[in-house]
C-alpha cells in the first residue's frame, strides 16, 4: 500500500511550535495549494492541514513564516475526535514528513536569520553561469 502526499502552497498563518505532555515538538500549519482552473476559468484555492512532529516541527517553525511558498511531503492521515458539544468529528490532514523552501529567500531578510544554504542565490538570478574552459568540442 502507498499513502505519499507532495504538496506546494503558502502558509497562511505563522506556525507555532507546541509541545506534549512528553515534551514531543508538534506544530500544524494550513497551506494554501491552488488547484486546476474551474470549468469558466477561475482559479480554486484548497487549504490543507499540515502537522509536523519532532525535529520538522522544530524546523517548520523556526524558519518558515506567513505567506512563504513551501513544498511538503508526507502521508494522509484521518482522526476521529469529539468536540466540546459531545460531537463526533473527522479530520483529515497531511502528517509531514520532509518541508522545504520553495522560493528564493526575499533580499530585505538579515543574512543572521538565514537557513543553512538557503537564500544564496541572488534574487533575479537562476543561480546557474557559464562555463569558461568550454572548447567547444562535444563531450561524446
Amino acid at each position: 500500500m502507498l499513502n505519499k502526499a507532495i504538496l506546494m502552497g503558502r502558509l497562511t498563518g505563522d506556525p507555532e511550535l507546541r509541545h506534549t505532555p512528553n515534551n514531543t515538538a508538534v506544530t500544524s500549519f494550513t497551506l494554501a495549494v491552488n488547484r486546476s482552473f474551474g470549468s469558466k476559468g477561475e482559479q480554486q484555492t484548497d487549504f490543507i492541514d499540515i502537522v509536523g512532529w519532532g525535529s520538522t516541527a522544530e524546523f517548520v517553525t523556526k524558519w518558515f513564516r506567513k505567506g512563504m511558498l513551501v513544498a511538503v511531503s508526507g502521508r494522509i492521515q484521518t482522526r476521529n475526535w469529539e468536540d466540546k458539544q459531545g460531537n463526533k468529528r473527522k479530520s483529515v490532514e497531511v502528517v509531514a514528513d520532509e518541508v522545504h523552501f520553495a522560493e528564493p529567500k526575499r533580499e530585505s531578510a538579515s543574512r543572521s536569520d538565514e537557513a543553512p544554504g538557503y537564500g544564496s542565490i541572488p534574487s533575479g538570478s537562476s543561480g546557474f553561469s557559464e562555463l569558461s574552459d568550454d572548447d567547444g568540442e562535444l563531450p561524446f
